[in-house]
């Protein structure tokens, strides 16, 4: 056997992942936050780019394009010009929340308030205070007598003294420690000793609808349990709840993207406020422009070439997402009309074939991404859902939890219909689903058991 050293040459395709393609894909599944935390970062570091000033009188893209030693015509001639219409040319406004917002108090500023229009000695205020920073946000209180009383050195029997006194305060059932408590200090006024009663004694029986096995205990009939079982619903099991003024879990969303009917057409616009518009500074263009010392040309043709394809990779972005968002409403066309019950089964495997692009880049461009239609503010992963078969073809999920939802919220309520009763009113209805995924999708849209929804 011979061992010899040969030169050859050869020629192969290879995906090589450029710093370039990793930024687009980068700003691909960026979400619009996620998207304008990483352009101000970028543009601390280059002070090439700049956010583009809005256009004004006949001012247009050409006037970017006139640096030719730059070549900015071929730059941005290979661009769609989907994201860079002035607002004036589409009559939309850009909005901010912050024209919006307005100064809420919390629970704890609320209580706080009340404290302090009532009379109490410097040591009770101390205990009233402590009391009200240990209640959370629902309105319960978290921390123990014994606890707080350790805590502030004084004595349990005062610390119970001033949580009556706290529990008097609105929202009727704040700074209690159950459930049970909370429902009992809303009804303190009641004399009605059977109310108190199944309050006291029957919490899980309300919770498990047994209403007979409640009525048969007390010895009275089911429809006045009925009755108080249906006061007691009407009680708020966290007081709290409608105070959000610390702004904890407050969401705000923008949509990426807003579908518009338009003369009865729906027509796709790109939100440019989740995505910076992005221009070149005339100062440095200039300063490129007129040449000067080696180093700093360098410096700046460098920083021109990131920023150009940092400009690139965002017109890359809202093309894709167009597209994308383009591809569902042809799909989902029908939902926008009729509504969920229309929803057709949909992957990302139809979108990227109907756009020509693959399943990862269409699962970047949907996550985290909203679209603003007739019908509300949506994920876009909201509209890709499986399939069940039905007489006409595949029927969505989403559909048939809204089918099953509307059977449920015309039914007897005397006579509740089963699992199995629902699965075969969908199956004379032309679609087969079984009784165990009637039960998932049921759990799904928080729907008790007929036994739970039975009412006497």
């Amino acid at each position: 056997m011979r061992l010899n050293y040969d030169l050859t040459l050869e020629q192969s395709q290879k995906l090589i992942m450029t710093p370039e393609l990793r930024q687009a894909i980068q700003l691909l599944q960026y979400t619009s936050l996620e998207l304008n935390s990483y352009l101000k970062k970028e543009m601390e570091e280059n002070p090439l780019l700049e956010l583009e000033a809005p256009l004004e009188d006949n001012q247009s893209m050409e006037t970017l394009k006139e640096e030719k030693d730059i070549d900015w015509k071929e730059f941005l001639e290979s661009y769609d010009d989907i994201s860079y219409r002035s607002e004036v040319d589409r009559n939309k406004k850009e909005y901010s929340f912050e024209n919006f917002v307005s100064y809420t108090p919390s629970l704890k500023d609320f209580l706080i308030e009340q404290l302090n229009m009532i009379s109490l000695g410097v040591a009770e205020y101390r205990i009233a205070d402590y009391i009200i920073q240990n209640i959370n946000s629902n309105g319960y209180l978290d921390a123990s007598i014994s606890d707080m009383a350790s805590q502030l050195e004084v004595s349990e029997e005062e610390v119970e003294v001033v949580l009556a006194v706290i529990q008097v305060f609105e929202p009727y059932g704040v700074g209690a420690r159950s459930l049970k408590e909370c429902l009992l200090i809303q009804i303190r006024e009641e004399k009605d000793y059977l109310l108190k009663r199944i309050i006291n004694d029957h919490l899980e029986d309300i919770a498990s609808n047994k209403i007979g096995k409640i009525a048969k205990e007390l010895e009275v009939s089911t429809e006045k349990v009925q009755e108080y079982v249906d006061a007691i619903r009407c009680l708020e099991p966290k007081p709290g709840r409608t105070f959000r003024g610390d702004g904890e879990d407050t969401r705000y969303i923008t949509p990426d993207a807003s579908i518009e009917e338009i003369d009865g057409e729906y027509v796709i616009f790109i939100n440019d406020v989740t995505g910076p518009r992005l221009s070149i500074n005339k100062y440095y263009r200039s300063l490129l422009k007129d040449g000067g010392d080696t180093e700093t040309t360098e410096f700046l043709q460098d920083k021109l070439n990131s920023a150009m394809w940092l400009i690139k990779s965002i017109e890359q972005r809202r093309q894709t997402l167009y597209k994308v968002v383009e591809s569902i409403l042809k799909y989902q066309k029908e939902f926008l009309i009729h509504g969920e019950k229309r929803l057709v089964p949909l992957t990302l495997k139809d979108v990227a074939e109907d756009i020509q692009m693959h399943e990862s880049t269409i699962s970047r461009a949907t996550n985290g991404k909203y679209v603003q239609t007739p019908r509300g503010v949506f994920e876009l992963k909201y509209f890709f859902t499986t399939g069940l078969s039905g007489e006409s073809g595949e029927v969505s999920a989403t559909s048939v939890k809204s089918i099953i939802k509307g059977i449920i919220d015309t039914e007897d309520q005397k006579k509740p219909l089963s699992d199995q009763h629902i699965s075969n009113i969908l199956k004379e209805r032309g679609m087969e689903v079984s009784r165990r995924t009637i039960a998932k999708y049921r759990d799904e849209l928080k729907i008790p058991s007929s036994s739970r929804r039975r009412r006497y």
